[in-house]
């Protein structure tokens, strides 16, 4: 047989084979293509099921937060005083300008921008070190554990700030200045004082926090492999240098979370303040939110303490968003 002769052969013996798959690759596309489409389908299906669970939590959160946060922004524009919002009047932005002409006003902004950034810094800077402390190894720690957690952690700033109230109370029969009479000192202006007030506010704060939020990094700290640790050692790491090269990066997502909600609980402070001081002496610890139902609520212009309300909402953005571009940026340099 010659050469030309066995490739005419090889081609029709491939042709044939060739002509018979052409169909089996065209039903395998078919086959894939409505898989494709069944696949698409059972996910469509599962976020529907998933968009209905949302739907009733979506409609309470547009009721109760979105509805009338846009309310709060429209009364910011008037000088509607809680009554009858059709006599209103268009005023623009006096009400803007009215809040920094009010010293009471800023007195409260200033306050609640000073109690956030102390108790923050302050409860990040105690709870971290304790955490670390109550994971380690020695005699009696579980106890202690539960100690600073149930001890330190109060459900009620209200109640707390009632009970320190007799405790700081400035005069001598206050606990603190009885105590400070048997050793012959004389009574303390604890909460007459406008800086010892706030003094009072922000230890207390920082003294019933300090406990929750340990906890809180505790349980970070428990999910660090023990090998990281034992490695460290090997390699003739302090406790310092392992603390700094190996707890704190493994922190930050907890001390992201940590600070976030100190942030947020801090600018909406309310209750301790007025519980324990009723924002006085003066305005010495004045809150926002205190501001808000005041002049909103208590003297009826709901105009002023809508425009108070829209910017401190503002406010508590930009701080939140600066708080988790920092977090994000701290959390890529040490990773």
């Amino acid at each position: 047989m010659s050469a030309t002769q066995a490739t005419s052969a090889t081609a029709a013996a491939i042709m044939p084979a060739t002509a018979a798959a052409g169909p089996l690759d065209a039903h395998v596309v078919d086959a894939e293509a409505i898989h494709l489409k069944a696949r698409r389908r059972r996910n469509l299906m599962e976020n529907l099921t998933s968009v209905k669970f949302l739907l009733p939590l979506l409609a309470v959160y547009i009721v109760i937060i979105l509805i009338p946060f846009l309310q709060s922004i429209v009364f910011s524009l008037t000088d509607y005083d809680g009554y009858d919002f059709a006599n209103a009047t268009f005023v623009g932005a006096a009400n803007y300008a009215a809040i920094f002409s009010d010293k009471t006003l800023l007195a409260g902004l200033g306050f609640t921008l000073l109690y956030t950034i102390a108790t923050t810094v302050l409860i990040t800077a105690i709870a971290l070190p304790l955490a670390v402390t109550l994971n380690r190894k020695f005699f009696g720690r579980n106890f202690a554990r539960s100690l600073f957690f149930f001890f330190f952690s109060v459900p009620s700033m209200a109640v707390l700030g009632l009970v320190w109230q007799y405790i700081f109370s400035p005069l001598g029969t206050g606990a603190v200045n009885t105590l400070l009479g048997r050793l012959g000192v004389s009574p303390v202006p604890w909460l007459s004082d406008p800086a010892l007030a706030k003094f009072c506010v922000i230890f207390i704060a920082v003294w019933a926090q300090v406990g929750w939020h340990a906890t809180l990094y505790l349980a970070y700290l428990q999910a660090i492999p023990a090998d990281l640790y034992e490695q460290a050692s090997v390699d003739g790491a302090t406790r310092g240098q392992q603390f700094v090269h190996i707890t704190l990066p493994q922190m930050v997502p907890a001390m992201g979370v940590s600070i976030f909600m100190l942030l947020t609980g801090g600018l909406k402070v309310y209750d301790l303040p007025f519980t324990l001081t009723n924002g006085g002496p003066g305005n010495a610890t004045y809150t926002v939110t205190q501001s808000i139902i005041v002049t909103g609520i208590g003297s009826g212009r709901y105009g002023v303490g809508s425009a108070l309300g829209v910017m401190f909402f503002l406010c508590c953005v930009i701080l939140v968003a600066l708080q988790q571009v920092v977090t994000s940026l701290i959390e890529k340099r040490l990773s």
